[in-house]
């Protein structure tokens, strides 16, 4: 053989090696995530083939499902409750899906292994295969209650609430205002599709966000009950314990000049003055919270913080999660601040709600979760969720502290819209200003009942609404919305 030949041999050799090294990191390394990838349409094609299952809440209602087309793609994605479920659901569409329909797509498209047998057997009758079905922990009268609750503040409301069940985690509502309909992203005309996205997508009130886990804000008043647990926990105080009060209050000048702090005409005694601990959380004092966090110091704050699921990852299950944050680093002047939510303390709703049910749970924070069962598309059981515990915050004795310090909130405080006739509320308001010129404070309310025997958490977060600037008020807006929660469960 020549050179010239032997030279294209080799070169051709190295070309077809290459190709197979390729082909063979695409087809078996790379497979799998791109098999994922929301972006891969070749897989989104092939799911419109199949009948894909359906996501159920309650006694096995769906709020999502497929039915027979008469197109190409022989099924249509649909959404019978379309505004209540869309920020859990998500969308699934030629283009991408998002929520539960991204997060459990192997169940629903049939993918996963645990279906292969059904896969199987589909394929011997001939039969269509279809995917299997996922069971949400969501109760329908509580999250309804929770839509209704958001929608009734006005058309131009932004907020969201979340419910948990403490003792498990399970989150029972999730509602976020404003929303969409899905119906419109997963339609088969795709050239709407592309516009109605574009709507979506560049509305500068962000209704495709989820603001229950994607939006942190200040939580204000509401993150005295992290102080209140810190300090117990700590052997500083108790609920029936005397503790600093004051009309105002000078932060220390640690990092310059601070300015002072009020009260905003609520009664909690003279400068220098003690007051009873409940009268300090039933009259949100922010002068008497203040210095309660400089006693307790940053470290334990913090710890106590992280304790309830600040600055951690938790839930994977609707993505992406918002880290709610407590900051690390603080001087004297800051960390008054944040002993009443303020400074550079942030929260999403899923997270208040947690420390709500933390308390409720004997100080004890569960792993919240939305799926409660995987199904094949005969409703067999593939796996049912299993609560989890994700971190002691407080003892059960310093929980039970705070919980009597909520109730007086509830029964003779702010929060007393909340309350609820013949059952013990242990609830908190908060409103924490937004630091933004022109943008109004933001309302906050969390609570939990029955007190003695919990068995909902809530809370609400309003971040905008037609309400006048200075009626904003986390107890009047949002304690109606949690007592209509609370109710839908417990009754």
């Amino acid at each position: 053989m020549n050179k010239p030949i032997r030279t294209i041999s080799i070169f051709c050799l190295l070309l077809f090696l290459a190709l197979m090294i390729n082909a063979t990191y695409l087809q078996y390394w790379k497979a799998g995530k791109l098999g994922d990838d929301p972006r891969n349409r070749r897989v989104l094609v092939a799911s419109y083939s199949r009948e894909r299952g359906a996501i159920l809440v309650g006694r096995n209602e769906p709020v999502a499902k497929s039915v027979k087309s008469k197109d190409e793609y022989q099924y249509q994605r649909t959404y019978p409750v379309p505004m209540q479920f869309a920020p859990i659901t998500g969308w699934f569409s030629y283009y991408s899906s998002t929520g539960i329909e991204q997060t459990q797509n192997d169940v629903l498209s049939g993918d996963d292994s645990r279906l292969f047998v059904t896969k199987l057997v589909d394929l011997i009758s001939n039969d269509p295969p279809q995917g299997g079905n996922v069971l949400l922990t969501v109760n329908p009268k509580a999250q309804e209650a929770a839509y209704d609750g958001l929608k009734a503040l006005g058309p131009n409301t932004q907020g969201a609430v979340v419910a948990l069940e403490p003792s498990t985690g399970k989150i029972l509502a999730m509602a976020s205002l404003p929303t969409y309909d899905p119906n419109q992203l997963a339609s088969h005309d795709l050239g709407q599709v592309t516009q109605d996205f574009k709507t979506l997508n560049e509305d500068p009130a962000e209704p495709l966000l989820n603001r229950a886990v994607q939006t942190r804000l200040p939580p204000g008043s509401t993150f005295k009950v992290v102080t209140a647990a810190a300090a117990i926990e700590k052997g500083l105080y108790q609920a029936d314990s005397l503790v600093p009060g004051g009309v105002t209050y000078q932060l220390p000048l640690t990092s310059g000049p601070t300015g002072q702090i009020d009260n905003e005409g609520r009664s909690c005694g003279a400068n220098g003055s003690k007051i009873p601990f409940t009268q300090a959380m039933e009259q949100s004092c922010n002068t008497s919270f203040a210095q309660i966090a400089e006693q307790v110091g940053p470290k334990d704050m913090a710890e106590t913080a992280n304790g309830f699921g600040f600055n951690s990852t938790y839930f994977d299950q609707l993505q992406p999660m918002a880290e709610s944050v407590f900051p690390e680093k603080l001087d004297d002047a800051q960390l008054g601040q944040t002993g009443f939510g303020q400074f550079e303390v942030a929260a999403t709703p899923l997270q208040m709600a947690m420390v709500a049910a933390g308390i409720a749970n004997g100080g004890t924070v569960m792993k919240p979760y939305i799926v409660d069962e995987e199904q094949s598309a005969d409703l067999d059981v593939l796996d049912k969720a299993e609560p989890q515990e994700l971190s002691k915050a407080v003892s059960s004795a310093t929980a039970a502290e705070v919980t009597k310090l909520m109730v007086a909130t509830v029964d003779d405080g702010t929060a007393s819209p909340g309350a609820i006739p013949g059952i013990k509320v242990a609830g908190k308001t908060g409103t924490a200003q937004s630091g933004i010129d022109d943008v109004p404070p933001y309302a906050w309310y969390i609570s939990f009942a029955p007190a003695e025997d919990p068995e909902v958490a809530v809370a609400v977060m309003i971040q905008k609404a037609d309400i006048p600037r200075g009626e904003i008020a986390g107890g009047v807006y949002g304690g109606p919305i949690a007592k209509a929660v609370m109710e839908a469960v417990i009754k």
